[in-house]
């Protein structure tokens, strides 16, 4: 299920880093631990586990402006309007709702770094429609056999990793790389298997990704003037994705590819329909 946030500034600050994607991950954790520290704790230390893989199931979209002003040479945003907004899924059954709008509503929070950064209130959660994946002309519910396509745009970094044996560290791939599809396959499957209580897809369950432009690299510094300071590169483009329903619904809840709970990989069906 997708929610839309609206938030309001309250401060006198109008500078925002431009990779401000980890400040809101941060935020949305604390918002998580202050009603539930132990499911916070879980979500932030083991995720839904698989293996060796580990999955947070949740994933918001980049903050949208109404009007602003980018100041690369300092790496910042102003923002010259009073309203903010951006989105955020989950994969969790419809009771869940009213929990997530009380989570959320009327909080106050400092989105920024040391150095720059505003005070926002929230003032408004509201669920949005659920998104149509078939189309008219074809029914709701397809088998596996004959699994729907369907039209994507990233509109956060999709990140997509490889580490070989031989290798120190993971290479972040692009999706003109060879392979890159078949490591999209993988992850998803592995990613929907931690889905509680979701229903076990068939082995033979197709899934095929096509990219369809050429993609633009992005560089996203995390966890930035910290000890812990890390860079990772994701990658901005239009896909599509033959797969089951199921798996559809996973990437429109929990994001598609990795990383989606630092705000990697949150995509928008191209031209989708709503649900009323």
């Amino acid at each position: 299920m997708r929610f839309k946030i609206a938030l309001q500034n309250i401060g006198k600050q109008r500078m925002l880093p431009i990779d401000n994607q980890y400040f809101l991950s941060a935020w949305i954790y604390s918002v998580i631990a202050n009603a539930d520290k132990e499911f916070a704790r879980f979500l932030h230390n083991h995720g839904y586990a698989l293996g060796n893989k580990q999955f947070k199931l949740f994933c918001y979209s980049p903050l949208l402006f109404e009007k602003y002003k980018i100041w690369k040479e300092k790496a910042l945003i102003e923002v010259l309007s009073k309203q903010v907004v951006f989105q955020i899924s989950f994969c969790l059954n419809e009771a869940a709702e009213k929990f997530i709008i009380g989570l959320f509503n009327r909080q106050q929070f400092y989105l920024g770094d040391k150095f720059n950064g505003i005070d926002f209130s929230v003032t408004q959660i509201e669920r949005l429609p659920d998104l149509i994946l078939h189309s008219d002309d074809s029914p709701a519910i397809h088998s596996i056999t004959n699994p729907p396509t369907k039209n994507y745009q990233a509109k956060s970094p999709v990140v997509i990793s490889y580490k070989s044996e031989n290798e120190k560290y993971a290479r972040y791939l692009s999706p003109e790389e060879e392979g890159y599809g078949e490591l999209v396959k993988q992850h998803l499957l592995q990613k929907y298997q931690t889905i509680p209580d979701a229903e076990p897809l068939p082995e033979n369950t197709e899934i095929e990704f096509l990219p369809g432009n050429k993609p633009k690299s992005k560089l996203i510094t995390i966890k930035p003037y910290t000890p812990q300071q890390s860079k990772v590169r994701g990658f901005l483009y239009r896909f599509s994705l033959t797969a089951p329903e199921e798996i559809h619904r996973l990437i429109l809840g929990a994001g598609f590819g990795e990383k989606n709970a630092q705000g990697f990989g949150w995509v928008e069906t191209c031209g989708a329909e709503t649900a009323d």
